[in-house]
């Protein structure tokens, strides 16, 4: 695994944030910020876990995501948000972990 970001829900609007529509989502990209922060704003409506919508959580780039999420207690399923990368979620002693996997090309 290799560290990629830490996302951090929010309420306020951030400035060059994307949203994501199918999650009902505005994310910034944590490459714009100097600690690779992204911080994730969520509609009334959004229907991912309230774990994920309230609580900080740390991704890892990973190469095998399947093989990550063995013996984990798997939040969200993977799916894609955008071209190219496989995220998925699990718990670790109550805090969200997200795991990506980028489509090697």
């Amino acid at each position: 695994m290799k560290y990629h970001h830490l996302g951090i829900p929010t309420t306020t609007p951030k400035p060059g944030e994307t949203y994501l529509e199918a999650y009902k989502t505005y994310c910034t990209d944590h490459a714009n910020n100097p600690f690779g922060i992204q911080w994730m704003r969520f509609e009334v409506d959004c229907t991912l876990p309230e774990l994920v919508k309230t609580v900080p959580h740390v991704a890892f780039e990973v190469d095998d995501l399947a093989k990550a999420l063995e013996g984990h207690d798997v939040l969200i399923t993977p799916n894609s948000p955008s071209e190219g990368v496989t995220v998925a979620f699990v718990v670790c002693d109550g805090a969200p972990v997200e795991f990506l996997e980028f489509s090697r090309r």
